[in-house]
């Protein structure tokens, strides 16, 4: 990951999701204009195989329709609002800027690798693959395929992969060693299991709300030198525990107001 000197990096949460439809090419273009350092993303595996940027399992939240993500071809996908719940006035608003469709329309993984890749400074990418699925290892194997076109498999890649799933994390491991994994977890058990695991290289990826509710737990990550990466930081109060405990990465739906109260960007 590419390192930011005297504060944790800034992870915009499916991109500068607080005031943009999440997972949306808007989004993720607010959150590079914003200075983010890093962009996060959840991905999810079509019916006809493509890697889409969907945090739930079923579009209904997020779109004007419903269905679930692993049934739908992409063209099917393709089809649908993805932005306009966030702003369902915005067409009766005379003064609201045009939007570009593109904005509307659902991200595939690649669109997302393709607008880092080509964006004019560095920019890091934390990947969720989510679990359960009726894909199973599918997802991971697809994404390893598809970083390894990029050729970001390697020690220096921009790409990391996070997971809830232990054998997820596993699995990323086995297909491309040198990527680098994050455990997340929002449970007690889930830390002690990962723990006494012999396999100590991962990244820790705590919930904020885990961190408040088992101070120890965290005090003793910073202390033995375990890297955190924390999430969903939306706070001053939080993103301050964060930077006291030596946090390397907080993720956050208001990347602009991490960015000020951390220092501005890097």
């Amino acid at each position: 990951m590419h390192r930011v000197v005297g504060r944790p990096q800034v992870v915009a949460h499916r991109g500068s999701s607080a005031s943009t439809a999440e997972h949306t090419f808007g989004a993720y273009v607010k959150a590079l204009d914003e200075g983010a350092d890093a962009l996060e993303c959840d991905v999810r595996l079509t019916a006809d195989g493509h890697l889409v940027c969907v945090h739930d399992r079923r579009v209904d939240r997020v779109t004007n329709t419903e269905g679930v993500v692993s049934t739908m071809a992409l063209a099917q996908l393709d089809q649908l609002d993805f932005a306009s719940w966030k702003n369902p006035w915005a067409d009766l608003d005379d003064e609201a800027p045009e939007v570009d469709e593109r904005t509307r329309r659902v991200l595939t993984m690649r669109q997302l690798l393709e607008t880092v890749r080509d964006y004019d400074r560095p920019v890091d990418l934390a990947i969720e693959t989510k679990h359960p699925t009726r894909y199973a290892g599918l997802v991971e194997r697809r994404l390893v395929e598809l970083l390894e076109e990029f050729d970001w498999v390697g020690p220096d890649s921009p790409a990391r992969v996070m997971s809830f799933s232990w054998l997820a994390l596993t699995r990323v491991k086995k297909l491309a060693p040198a990527i680098e994994t994050v455990f997340l977890l929002d449970q007690q058990h889930a830390w002690l299991r990962a723990r006494q695991s012999a396999d100590l290289d991962f990244i820790a990826g705590p919930g904020i709300g885990f961190l408040r509710d088992n101070p120890r737990v965290g005090r003793r990550m910073a202390r033995t030198g375990r890297r955190m990466h924390v999430w969903t930081v939306n706070t001053e109060a939080d993103l301050d525990l964060c930077r006291e405990l030596g946090v390397e990465a907080v993720i956050t739906d208001r990347p602009a107001m991490a960015l000020a109260h951390l220092g501005g960007a890097r």
